[in-house]
């Protein structure tokens, strides 16, 4: 079934794969967080991915090691490192669903930058998506009514490094093997956090133990989708889709921090949900008919 989807059906469901466990690795961020510090949910999200990797590739971990792009790798391991700081020093002070609220201001920048920096086209199908979906977005943040205070700096600052290093990821894109930009993107995060916990360490329990542990395969798992959603589909394509990480934070602040969204967050996420739909129908069945249509030579 898989092989009959169409390339951008690839990529799209990739992508939303990609951001519930991203969502899923923030609320363990988050309890792990709460239970020890940020650093220890950093540490444990980057050795615990490069652990992974490691012992995946370990035959072949000499080729994977080796890479096309020495430059953009580590840009591209920057940039996650510093998307992943910030947004989980956010998650320490501010809820799961407004920090990713915030944060989800990223696929705009994502959509502006792949026009401005890859050549990606920006059609008005494209445009109009991201629009609604960065107004469903503004109506769960609700700027000036309490969720904008300096805290926000945090998940401001996470979208645009994440921006950075998705657009970093799609313009590696298949030209790398999909491993190897998995490998480099835990490897200087790794090096550098395992550094500073030193200074910050705090000795988990063992349910602290298994939520790192959890958190480490489900965010390596989460990057390897994102790597192939990019391969596969366009970075302005893909955008709108970030914007069911709202949804998925929700749902985890619900379930698991009793953070109940009230009608206005209601409201913004059936936004969300409508736009990412409306492009993916657009992209994935109306665009390719009138493509087909307009190939067709005249009789």
């Amino acid at each position: 079934m898989w092989a009959r989807l169409s390339p951008q059906n690839r990529a799209i469901l990739l992508m939303i794969g990609a951001i519930f466990l991203f969502t899923s690795m923030d609320a363990m961020a988050k309890a792990i967080s709460m239970r020890t510090s940020p650093m220890m949910a950093l540490w444990a999200r980057y050795t615990g991915q490069m652990i992974i990797v490691i012992i995946l590739v370990a035959p072949r971990l000499r080729s994977v090691a080796q890479t096309n792009f020495p430059r953009m790798q580590f840009l591209r391991s920057i940039f996650l490192l510093c998307a992943t700081a910030t947004f989980f020093m956010g998650l320490s002070v501010m809820g799961l669903a407004e920090n990713t609220a915030i944060m989800d201001i990223n696929p705009v920048l994502i959509t502006l930058g792949a026009a401005i920096f890859l050549g990606e086209r920006l059609g008005p199908r494209r445009l109009l998506g991201i629009a609604a979906s960065m107004i469903g977005a503004l109506i769960v943040i609700r700027p000036g009514l309490g969720v904008f205070s300096w805290t926000a700096i945090y998940p401001l600052a996470a979208a645009v490094f994440y921006a950075s290093y998705s657009l970093a990821t799609r313009y590696v894109g298949h030209r790398e093997d999909p491993w190897t930009s998995l490998f480099y993107a835990a490897m200087l995060g790794s090096i550098i956090i395992s550094a500073l916990v030193v200074f910050n360490w705090q000795t988990p329990d063992l349910e602290t133990l298994g939520l790192m542990a959890a958190l480490a395969v489900i965010g390596t798992t989460g990057q390897l989708l994102l790597i192939r959603a990019f391969t596969a589909g366009e970075a302005a394509m893909l955008a709108p889709f970030a914007y069911s990480g709202l949804i998925f934070a929700t749902i985890w602040g619900v379930i698991f921090f009793g953070e109940f969204p009230d009608v206005w967050t209601v409201i913004g996420a059936l936004i969300i949900v409508a736009s990412g739909l409306y492009v993916w129908y657009r992209e994935t069945q109306t665009a390719p008919a009138v493509a087909s249509m307009k190939t067709k030579k005249p009789r």
